[in-house]
């Protein structure tokens, strides 16, 4: 099919390989189990599937939006993000969402035929995921500035796996790399509920066991939460045709109100925690002032890029160009750039 085609032009396309060098929340190469962006990316895909077949939706639509998500993350994570933004604020900015549609419509070149990866609109929908489309115009010119109807059945699956394993998973390796201890989660809900269950279920196990048997039910029932909640919604539009799902109020994939609550408060718990812990905080500092160093460099000498990356400047500009180039990098790549150029100061 059509989107099976797009699920592999996107596994074989070189920005995805390069997903498993990049940060998810800990540096990459910390420590062998720590999650990167890659295995963040397969986790977001089996649970997007999952929920499609519960819901009798297209499995793989909802897998190859899931594989492309995150195709246009920079390195260092979050915080990478977050400097390429600032070192982008006066020349239209950065932001990671945005920079997966230039990625598979213009900066993926391995077809002589057209630019980018060519993918169905469906699928380019689907990675249009609540963005500011007016700014998106301004920003990237590409085909996918149409405007997008995002409370369709077809695009929101891996918009909610991404929530449920992005928390999840964060704080499954928190938890591993002693970011964490378990007393820290007596006052969250999500947490006390699934550990309450496992314990009842599994009255012999503790420890890491026992974390990691509670991280894996509350992955299980978030699912079943948006399985259960959107196949109510749905069933109570019954909406015959595209048109009418995407003309809802409200989204018809969606968690319920209670799970809604949850997941807020997990969500502010782990900023507190482990996204702002001095020790992430810390690594993320010198990171992000290495990417600064490298982009700095670039700028001030633009044949640093290469011919292929430099014969771009003339249509992007030289900033673009520099954050096209430098958010296609993997961590492992810009330690060594930044090694090479300060060596050579």
């Amino acid at each position: 099919t059509e989107f099976q085609r797009d699920r592999a032009r996107i596994i074989h396309s070189r920005a995805f390989r390069r997903l498993e060098y990049k940060t998810q929340v800990f540096l990459n190469g910390t420590a062998d189990h720590l999650r990167t962006r890659l295995t963040h990316t397969f986790e977001v895909a089996s649970i997007s599937r999952t929920i499609a077949r519960a819901l009798a939706l297209n499995e793989d639509l909802a897998e190859a939006i899931a594989l492309a998500h995150d195709l246009g993350h920079s390195p260092f994570g979050h915080s990478g993000e977050e400097m390429l933004a600032e070192c982008m604020r006066e020349h239209g900015g950065f932001e990671h969402n945005r920079q997966s549609l230039r990625v598979v419509e213009l900066l993926e070149h391995p077809y002589p035929d057209f630019p980018g990866l060519n993918l169905t609109c469906e699928v380019l929908e689907g990675l249009r995921k609540h963005r500011d489309l007016a700014r998106l115009a301004r920003v990237s010119n590409l085909r996918s500035n149409e405007e997008s109807k995002l409370q369709t059945c077809c695009t929101l699956e891996a918009d909610l796996a991404d929530e449920i394993t992005y928390y999840s998973h964060d704080l499954d390796d928190a938890l591993d790399f002693a970011i964490l201890d378990t007393d820290q989660l007596d006052d969250s809900a999500i947490w006390q509920r699934s550990h309450e269950r496992v314990a009842r279920r599994h009255r012999n196990l503790s420890g890491a066991e026992l974390h990691k048997n509670t991280i894996r039910d509350i992955i299980d029932l978030q699912v079943r939460d948006v399985v259960a909640t959107s196949a109510a919604a749905i069933a109570a539009v019954a909406p015959a045709d595209l048109e009418r799902a995407q003309g809802q109020s409200a989204p018809l994939i969606r968690h319920s109100e209670e799970s809604e609550v949850a997941n807020g408060e997990l969500r502010k718990f782990l900023y507190e925690n482990v996204y702002y812990h001095p020790r992430v905080a810390e690594v993320n500092r010198r990171a992000c002032q290495m990417l600064r160093a490298v982009f700095v460099a670039y700028l001030e000498e633009p044949e640093r890029l290469g011919d292929a990356t430099a014969r771009r400047i003339e249509d992007e500009g030289l900033h673009r160009t520099v954050c096209d180039y430098i958010a296609g990098m993997t961590d492992r790549y810009l330690l060594e750039e930044h090694a090479r150029l300060a060596s050579q100061s």
